[in-house]
């Protein structure tokens, strides 16, 4: 249950005084639909109405707030002209100008010889200074009341600045006072005050310096978001490290003799990670591991290294790929190794149908099948494994993560190993997978060259045509994509299918086209024949960014790679680093160029280094999204910026593994105020995790 002090903050927006159900409606969209939604949407911008010069010394453009006396009133002679209202101060006059307005209710508001204090833009027309509609108007008993200082909000359409101003006030008193659930001594050392006055100082900014994410109060809300993320995380992975799993321990008969048939040997990096996998699949709990590697750094053979663990002691393994490409070619590769050492495997995707089907399903039921490859139709319930122990998740966060623990319960507690070619920094890693242990491969072949970067404007891309032409006639293979628009799938198609069309002319059938509209059994086909050379430039969009490979193909070229994110890049660079052989990507930019742009393609110029580009990429992204990819069923801060308070989330790690280790109930006193800050910040499904046992 929530604490029912929290209750006032869950309560729907429409229980604030003045909010009909459109109103409700807008700022759904906004930032929600409960009154804390609202405190959490923080100011972007403050004006200062303090300028009370005297009139005589305004400037043109200027916004000026003083006491002015109503001197006389202009009426128009027809509604298309405007209502004018001369007031004066000691200096000067100033023309109020009012436009489809009734004069009656006017001349009431602004009765001749009374006095106002109003604030908005000065105006200097025909040598008379004006101020068009004031921003604000009070009565001059009341001088309270003119807003000194406006706190600027984000908007959307059919929500002004004041309306939202009033709902946010009105939210905050409103707020409860809360327990303090932050270390003493933390408090001291950053400058905390409490969370409730962090609050009101965050929305109650007095200069433009207040509206900086390092302030104490912005630091302090940031600190208790990322906290609350992190003991969450922190239940859900000491309930998962209390879960009993299967012991598997092998002899590693299958592994030695794997080993002897590669031509190449494995990497410091890919035996350090296997040592890891294999001793969690020994221990008696469960295992959910992280396995984080560069594009073409071994993945796949520490993969099937430990599933041969699993196989030795009788259990059988699954891997789980987001495409059939990428699902076909782990087959490809891996039955190869496995039917030299005698290791049985199956592939299994949407387009296996009929008896072909029936025989793979009744195989896998009776144990026949010891590996089995595939995409999400692992998921569906005709699939029944004899005894599946191990699980391994390819490209995770292209799946949901109700899908990933879909497939971990189709083997009662199974190990999982979750796989990821897209480098992560160690900040995400923390906030997205922090219920994981976490392995990282950190080191390429030895044989693998590097790539050259070149980045070029697209007005040279007849050079690029004409060199590319001698390259092909010399039997290199090379990628041509085209950027992806993310507002309209025709026009993103409509671009490949022109460029196909063009480079047609010129290279005629040596030119294939794969695009994500085509069916999949169109895609695979024009896939196996780039693979298998007959086709020699393939033209594609971005669904050639996970899992190619072809390792003949030694040329990237990315049309309008400033249209691109840096992780993106990075994949599709990654297609050209799959075989032996000195490979080039070259990035054509168009103009305008952004700041930003220009920043990814140098950095994609001095670096191949997947986790430096990660790092970079948060820098230059935030945190709102991990890499370019909306992680399904992941959180992204409301408050906390991880490209910023990163030094907030590395205390906050220790401080959640600390409270977990003394007081792993959260029944002391601080454990029950940090309860609270659990469900302020909607982590409910941690608390039920701990409720659980």
């Amino acid at each position: 249950m929530r604490p029912s002090i929290l209750n006032p903050l869950f309560a729907s927006v429409d229980t604030l005084n003045g909010i009909g159900s459109r109103f409700a409606s807008l700022l759904k969209n906004l930032c929600g639909t409960k009154v804390v939604d609202l405190l959490w949407h923080l100011p972007s911008g403050i004006i200062d109405r303090r300028c009370n010069i005297p009139l005589i010394s305004a400037q043109n453009g200027q916004l000026w707030t003083g006491r002015v006396r109503v001197v006389e009133h202009i009426i128009p002679h027809t509604r298309k002209q405007p209502y004018r209202i001369v007031v004066e101060d000691n200096s000067e006059q100033l023309i109020l100008i009012f436009f489809k307005t009734f004069g009656d209710n006017l001349s009431k508001q602004f009765q001749i010889g009374t006095e106002k204090i109003i604030s908005g833009k000065i105006e200097i027309f025909n040598r008379s200074l004006q101020m068009a509609h004031p921003d604000y108007i009070v009565d001059a008993a009341f001088p309270e009341r003119m807003p000194l200082i406006e706190t600027v909000y984000p908007l959307t359409a059919g929500i002004t600045n004041k309306m939202l101003n009033k709902q946010i006030f009105q939210a905050l008193q409103n707020f409860p006072d809360m327990p303090e659930w932050l270390d003493e001594r933390l408090m001291k050392q950053e400058n905390f005050s409490s969370f409730k006055q962090s609050l009101w100082q965050a929305h109650h900014p007095q200069k433009f310096d207040d509206l900086s994410p390092n302030t104490p109060f912005r630091r302090r809300l940031a600190y208790d978001e990322l906290l609350a993320n992190q003991l969450s995380l922190a239940i859900v992975r000491q309930k998962l490290k209390k879960q009993k799993g299967i012991t598997i321990s092998s002899q590693g008969k299958l592994k030695q003799q794997l080993l002897q048939n590669l031509p190449f040997k494995l990497t410091l990096a890919q035996q350090r990670s296997i040592a890891e996998i294999e001793n969690d699949m020994q221990s008696d709990f469960r295992m959910l591991r992280l396995l984080q590697g560069d594009v073409g750094s071994g993945k796949t053979i520490v993969a099937l290294i430990t599933m041969l663990n699993a196989v030795e002691c009788g259990y059988q393994a699954a891997i789980m790929a987001p495409t059939e490409i990428l699902a076909q070619q782990h087959y490809e590769s891996l039955s190869q190794l496995c039917n030299l050492i005698g290791v049985k495997t199956a592939l299994l995707t949407g387009s296996v149908k009929g008896k072909l089907r029936k025989q793979l399903l009744q195989d896998l039921t009776e144990g026949n099948t010891q590996i089995l490859i595939g995409t999400h139709a692992l998921f569906t319930e005709d699939v029944t494994f004899k005894n599946l122990a191990y699980i391994i998740v390819d490209e995770q966060h292209r799946f949901g993560v109700k899908q990933r623990l879909s497939l971990s319960q189709k083997g009662e507690l199974c190990d999982v190993l979750v796989m990821t070619a897209t480098p992560i920094p160690r900040t995400l890693v923390l906030t997205q997978y922090g219920d994981m242990e976490y392995s990282k491969i950190d080191e390429l072949p030895s044989e693998r060259k590097p790539v050259t970067t070149t980045v070029m404007p697209i007005s040279k891309i007849h050079d690029v045509v004409t060199a590319l032409e001698k390259r092909l006639k010399d039997g290199t293979q090379a990628y041509w994509v085209c950027p992806l628009v993310e507002e309209s799938e025709k026009i993103d198609l409509s671009a490949a299918t022109e460029r196909y069309q063009s480079l047609q002319k010129i290279y005629g059938s040596a030119v294939g086209l794969v695009h994500g509209k085509m069916k999949e059994n169109e895609k695979n086909a024009v896939m196996e024949k780039f693979k298998n050379g007959s086709i020699k430039l393939l033209v594609s969009t971005t669904v050639i960014e996970v899992g190619v490979n072809v390792p003949s193909a030694t040329i990237m070229i990315v049309e309008h790679a400033e249209r691109f994110g840096l992780a993106q890049l990075h994949q599709l660079r990654g297609r050209i680093k799959r075989g032996n052989q000195a490979s080039s990507c070259i990035l054509m930019y168009g103009y305008p160029l952004s700041d930003v742009a220009r920043q990814r393609l140098n950095t994609m110029k001095q670096t191949e280094d997947g986790f430096i580009i990660a790092e970079e990429d948060l820098k230059l992204r935030g945190g709102g999204e991990i890499l370019g990819t909306r992680q399904s069923g992941f959180n992204n801060f409301r408050i906390a910026d991880l490209s910023i308070h990163s030094d907030l989330l590395q205390i906050a790690y220790k401080d959640a593994a600390m409270i977990i280790n003394q007081d792993h109930e959260l029944q002391s006193p601080r454990g029950q105020n940090l309860r609270t800050l659990l469900y302020l910040f909607e982590q409910d499904e941690a608390i039920r995790t701990y409720k659980a046992g």
